[in-house]
């Protein structure tokens, strides 16, 4: 019988609750599940890890950097936060320093992973052809998120910009309970291009963020999904 794989999730929120709930099936056992009670007297420590093999950090952007440093000594972590770009540099200057290991990525589902390679080629190929298409990204989330635009829409802006040239705007919508909408258009005088991709369940996610730890056990450094799907340039 496969050892199952301890996991520690930090963020007790809708994220955290749909990994802890799809873990066992993936092959994890959740040996603790810490919400801001838990965290936030002392911050993450060993004891607070209980022992984790691998955790997923999904909080919030002023705790992410804590929590991430809290878990270098303890074990590698994988993190889904957003909206914590600016301290997020000297975070994986500490975790390579320590000789940790963190995976963090804007969005988990391999459907935005691929979507991110063919709207970078779009860029690419419209960009080319000289046709006077301006790109713009539209994402739609739930009316709870707390970053605007989200990390999603600005990793696939800074692609489309590198691979077209020219800035992309972005227009966010919080609105229900959508779990992440993510629209790219060329639009011309006559005429518009849209690509789209349209997340319908949360567990998408989760199944992401935990094929994500089972992959990062054993490595040290800072890494992305690029990484782990075999895509980094």
């Amino acid at each position: 019988m496969t050892q199952l794989v301890r996991l520690a999730v930090i963020g007790d929120g809708k994220m955290g609750q749909a990994i802890a709930s799809l873990a066992a099936e993936h092959g994890f056992e959740v040996v603790a599940l810490l919400g801001e009670q838990q965290v936030l007297p002392q911050g993450i420590t060993k004891g607070l890890l209980d022992g984790a093999d691998v955790a997923v950090e999904f909080t919030v952007p002023q705790f992410a950097a804590a929590n991430v440093r809290g878990c270098i000594a303890g074990c590698p972590v994988v993190s889904g936060t957003t909206g914590w770009d600016a301290a997020r540099t000297k975070v994986e200057a500490e975790v390579r320093a320590n000789r940790g290991a963190l995976l963090w990525a804007p969005n988990f589902s391999i459907g935005v992973h691929l979507f991110a390679r063919m709207v970078e080629h779009a860029a690419r190929v419209v960009g080319g052809a000289h046709a006077g298409f301006d790109a713009h990204l539209i994402e739609t989330h739930h009316n709870q998120k707390l970053d605007a635009p989200s990390g999603t829409a600005r990793s696939l802006a800074e692609r489309v910009e590198k691979a077209g040239g020219k800035p992309v705007p972005i227009t966010s919508v919080r609105v229900g309970n959508v779990p992440g909408t993510h629209q790219l258009i060329f639009d011309g005088e006559f005429e518009q291009i849209r690509l789209e991709h349209i997340a319908r369940d949360r567990r998408v996610f989760a199944t992401g963020a935990l094929a994500a730890a089972r992959w990062l056990i054993g490595k040290q450094g800072v890494f992305t999904l690029d990484h782990m799907l075999g895509t980094s340039v």
